[in-house]
């Protein structure tokens, strides 16, 4: 197993934290010609966070933010907008599918899961499903901590929902 392009962009991060001045633009090339991403140093991506299949053809806007414990599937795009300032923010434990564009200066909220090859331009919220392009809100979800757990295998804990009553009460 190889380094993937999420490794690289933690250690160029880490080097240009320091103040190491070469290397972090050493490391972004090699994230280009490993992986034909674009990764820069200076996104801000939250730790858990992880890239489908390494990485491949994974482009992020240098002022993007995304969240924690997000999964960015293969040629995912997050980046700006021709002619309008910002770039998105991404909130945590999103899921993002192969292809999705992400663009401009919108907000995708907790728990959110964007279809593959989905073109979002608008703000999405928390624990709402979306896809088509442009993107169209599929399923709003009531309970989105439910659901991720359910989906992602770890399963909430169980909730009895009988009442069971006392043994002594059984006897009579």
């Amino acid at each position: 197993m190889g380094v993937d392009a999420m490794t690289f962009y933690r250690l160029a991060r880490g080097l240009k934290k320091r103040g190491v001045p070469l290397l972090p633009a050493v490391l972004r090339k090699a994230i280009y010609y490993l992986h034909s991403s674009y990764i820069p140093e200076d996104a801000e991506i939250g730790e858990g966070t992880q890239l489908g299949y390494g990485g491949i053809g994974v482009v992020i806007h240098k002022a993007s933010r995304i969240g924690r414990n997000c999964l960015i599937s293969q040629q995912v795009t997050i980046g700006g907008r021709s002619g309008i300032e910002g770039a998105p923010v991404i909130g945590d434990y999103v899921r993002m599918g192969a292809g999705a564009k992400i663009l401009g200066n919108i907000h995708i909220g907790d728990f959110a899961v964007i279809g593959a090859n989905a073109v979002v331009v608008k703000d999405v919220a928390s624990g709402t499903v979306v896809a088509g392009v442009p993107a169209r809100v599929i399923r709003q979800d009531p309970d989105p901590l439910g659901t991720y757990q359910r989906e992602m295998g770890e399963l909430p804990p169980r909730v009895s929902l009988v009442s069971v009553p006392p043994s002594s009460t059984l006897r009579q």
